[in-house]
């Protein structure tokens, strides 16, 4: 049986983009996560229930047992899943972390365009002033 889960998420967002990124650097082990774009024919093939319409409002992890967990549901199950952070997980269990944990989500997620229009000139803006200096 294949042990990996499958995150499914908006790869036309930079952001997400480099979350999945970040997630794969810091997997325990290689092939922890399978990354499918929520655009993909491959996500309309392998798991046509979870419409484009809402992955693309939250990113979806279909785990090994065939259970989705969507958004900010997810996150525990991916932290559980990362060298270094794994002792993190301990937090979700405290009761107020499921509402904060939701409300963080939800404010990254429905902002995320925003938000990332205003880091990237950030950020560009560094990589310039190095290569000036």
């Amino acid at each position: 049986m294949n042990n990996s889960a499958t995150i499914i998420y908006d790869g036309q967002c930079s952001l997400c983009s480099g979350c999945m990124k970040w997630i794969e650097l810091h997997a325990i082990c290689k092939g922890n996560f399978e990354f499918i774009r929520c655009q993909s024919t491959k996500r309309k093939l392998r798991f046509p229930e979870i419409s484009e319409e809402k992955c693309l409002e939250s990113f979806h992890m279909v785990l090994p047992n065939g259970q989705i967990l969507i958004g900010d549901l997810a996150i525990p199950e991916i932290v559980k899943r990362l060298k270094r952070f794994r002792r993190l997980t301990i937090l979700f269990k405290l009761p107020v972390s499921k509402y904060i944990m939701f409300l963080l989500y939800r404010l990254v997620s429905n902002n995320r365009y925003i938000i990332l229009q205003t880091i990237l000139p950030l950020a560009y803006n560094n990589n310039s002033n190095k290569t000036s200096d």
